[in-house]
Parts: C-alpha cells; structure tokens; sequence
C-alpha cells in the first residue's frame, strides 16, 4: 500500500513517516500543498494523509481540487482545528476521515487502517431499498430514476443506512461505522449530515425512508 504524507512540520512528516514504514506502507512525503498535489495527481495511492495548513497550497484547496478533478482517493486530513464546524468544513469539502494534533501514532495507524479497508470494500453489486438505489463501485445515487449528487460522507453514511434497513442505528453506531470515531462529542456532526441527508434524499419524495428514533438514533425504513 503506497500513501503520500503532506505535511510542511518535518518532525511530524518524519514521525508518521517512520511508524507507517514499520507497518510495511510505502511512504512519500511533500512539504508543501502545490508539490503534494503534484505527486498526487501524477502517481496512484491508496491514501493520502493531508495537513490543513500548509505553504503554497492549503489542504482545503488541495482536496477540492482533487475532487474536482473525479480522483477518490481517500483522504484523512489533519489539522488543530477541532471545531464542529471545522469538522463539517473538512468532510463537505471531500475528506474521509478527520484527525486533531496532537494524535497518537496507535490512532493514526487504526484510521489509515479503516480507510484503506472501506476502500477496497467499495466494490460490489448495486443495493436497493424502495426506489432507493446506490452504486458502491461508483458512488452514484438514485431516487427512483433521478440521479441525487452526493458529498463523500453524505454517500458514506447513506450506505451504512442501505446495507442495515429497518434496523435501529444508534448515533454510536453510526460514527463508529461511518466516521470511525466513537466519543459522545461527535454528536452533532451526525446529526447535521443525517440532516443533509434527508433534504437530498426525502426532501421532495411522497414517502419519506430516513426516520428519527427520539434519543436513540435512525432508520432507514418506508412510511411512518
């Protein structure tokens, strides 16, 4: 598995560089946000691990210009902001997965880990729920034969919901499955993209499939 770090802070390039080597990863390194994207537009890996702040080019303007350019890499962005809205900013704008500074090595390693796992499990046969449908090879969505456009985590969280209908998914479940983290603080951002979700998907729909368990989470079931 090759993944490129781009990170301006050489000890913390040098640090995630050494540990992910001993887990047998190839690691390529950038010191500023125009090189990294560079390399990453010019040669294929399985992640990319992407600071916020960065010289010549930030992470935000990194990342949208990877997706708009179609590539899926996934991307775990690192950054000190750890506001919600910080979070949401670096999840709509298309990054994978979210880890503050300072991190432990050990977490850092368990999200490359689960990145690089959903990746290669991104694949297999349309699923379908009502005149829901998605396409894990490609993404796409579709509410009986219209196409909804989709952010990377919006799609995320919908094919947890389709590949568990009728099930109860507490808001635990849910970030453990989706975003990989677990703590209570993480709340919010659940509900806000549950929340976008559904004005993308029910919104103009006669029946509604995302529905609200009072205090305990969601699920994605027909009528009331």
């Amino acid at each position: 598995m090759k993944i490129l770090v781009v990170e301006d802070e050489k000890k913390v390039a040098s640090f995630i560089k050494r540990g992910l080597e001993e887990e047998s990863y190839e690691v390529e390194t950038a010191v500023d946000g125009e090189a990294g994207l560079e390399m990453a537009l010019e040669r294929r890996f399985d992640l990319i691990i992407l600071d916020w702040m960065l010289p010549k080019r930030d992470g935000m303007s990194f990342l949208k210009e990877l997706r708009d350019r179609k590539m899926a890499t996934p991307v775990l962005m690192l950054t000190a902001k750890d506001t919600v809205e910080d979070i949401v900013v670096g999840l709509e704008t298309g990054s994978d997965d979210y880890l503050t500074k300072p991190f432990a090595f050990a977490e850092l390693l368990a999200r490359v880990k689960a990145l690089i796992r959903r990746s290669e499990m991104d694949r297999g046969a349309e699923l379908r729920f009502a005149d829901l449908r998605i396409d894990p090879v490609t993404h796409k969505v579709w509410r009986s034969e219209k196409e909804i456009d989709l952010t990377a985590k919006e799609y995320g969280l919908l094919e947890y919901f389709m590949r568990n209908p009728n099930q109860v998914l507490t808001r635990t479940m849910i970030a453990d499955h989706v975003w990989d983290y677990t703590f209570d603080s993480f709340t919010n951002i659940i509900d806000v993209y549950v929340n976008y979700l559904r004005k993308k998907i029910d919104r103009d729909a006669p029946v509604k499939l995302i529905h609200t368990v009072r205090g305990v989470g969601y699920i994605l079931k027909e009528g009331e």
